[in-house]
């Protein structure tokens, strides 16, 4: 048993149960960005589930450019959230914009750190893995 594929495989999992219960549950509707970031998670979960289970020692090669575009898309995506210069740059223009937060738990947890915080776990546990 790995653990670097089971505990990625549990952040790849808790994000896209996350997602949606935002979305399902709580009504909260996705704006572009969000789009994106689920487009590049709920694949992981899918991979890294049959990767654990066939202990497959090498999927790092394919989960690594998904949780790395995933950090890069989310941590923008926060940025654009609390960063209000950047807002200025928003590409969202139709429908939900991307600089809303539904969610501002302790004053600083949005979904967007959500999904930064699941892609990095992703990514940290990909590359432990490569190294071994």
């Amino acid at each position: 048993m790995s653990k670097p594929l089971l505990f990625s495989w549990i952040a790849a999992i808790t994000a896209v149960i996350g997602s949606l219960f935002f979305s399902e549950v709580m009504q909260f509707v996705p704006c572009t960005l969000c789009w994106y970031q689920r487009i590049l998670m709920y694949p992981l979960a899918i991979l890294l589930g049959l990767a654990f289970y066939r202990n497959d020692q090498v999927i790092y090669q394919y989960v690594l450019p998904f949780s790395i575009l995933g950090m890069i898309l989310s941590g923008y995506h926060y940025a654009l959230q609390k960063i209000p210069f950047l807002q200025t740059f928003e590409m969202c223009k139709s429908g939900i914009p991307c600089s809303g937060e539904y969610i501002n738990w302790l004053g600083f947890v949005t979904i967007p750190l959500l999904a930064f915080i699941a892609f990095t776990i992703i990514t940290v546990n990909m590359l432990l893995l490569r190294k071994n």
